[in-house]
């Protein structure tokens, strides 16, 4: 399949960072809608380009466990809004428990409990996605966007959490526009000065000597 690697990588790198730019007030859930867009789409391309399509499996289970947490969270806050409001007659003035109340606050504590878990299912998911990404790019940002990724849904209850979530979506966006294609990989330069092929050559001509010798050998005797 004729996949365009530079355009894949663009489009999850531009993805990426509409959805550092989602915590923007107001315009922000639409950047992250189309951030999740591109995301998901140069995702998906850059899946068919290493052909391995667990990359983009992932990704998309790791995107909808997100849209679960997010609506359980919604539900949370509204039940407990709407449980405050029974128990202040919804003038929040004066506070008196009712069984509306109660009700609200243990919707709000299970909406909680079920958004933590899918929270960290997501993490969990698009880890998988960057450690693999990490491994065929060579590119050590996505390893560390993965670890970021995971520690900070674990950590998501307070807010040093949602701190290293920023970060490793900032490791993500530089691993896209950074990455190379595997055929720059291939002859990339290393430390001691050579390319990463430099044996192939050595090889053949091995081969070539080892024929000669063995040609003489069954020639002499």
């Amino acid at each position: 399949m004729n996949v365009n690697f530079e355009y894949s990588k663009t489009l999850t790198g531009e993805g990426s960072i509409l959805l550092l730019l989602s915590i923007i007030p107001y315009a922000g859930w639409i950047l992250g809608i189309v951030g999740v867009i591109l995301f998901l789409r140069g995702i998906r391309e850059l899946s068919n380009y290493y052909q391995d399509k667990e990359i983009y499996q992932n990704s998309l289970t790791g995107v909808k466990f997100y849209i679960i947490a997010i609506i359980a969270a919604a539900i949370a806050i509204t039940a407990i809004v709407i449980g405050v409001g029974s128990a202040t007659g919804f003038t929040f003035t004066g506070f008196v428990p009712t069984a509306g109340f109660g009700v609200g606050l243990i919707a709000f504590i299970v909406g909680l409990v079920i958004a933590f878990i899918f929270y960290i299912l997501a993490a969990q998911n698009l880890r998988k996605t960057f450690d693999t990404l990490a491994q065929k790019s060579g590119e050590a940002s996505f390893a560390t966007a993965g670890n970021l990724l995971w520690w900070g849904a674990r950590l998501s209850i307070i807010l040093v959490g949602l701190v290293l979530i920023f970060v490793a979506w900032i490791f993500a966006t530089i691993g896209f526009f950074t990455m190379k294609s595997r055929q720059f990989q291939q002859y990339a330069p290393q430390p001691n000065g050579s390319t990463s092929s430099p044996a192939q050559p050595q090889q053949t001509s091995d081969n070539g000597i080892n024929q000669i010798d063995n040609a003489l050998e069954r020639r002499g005797n």
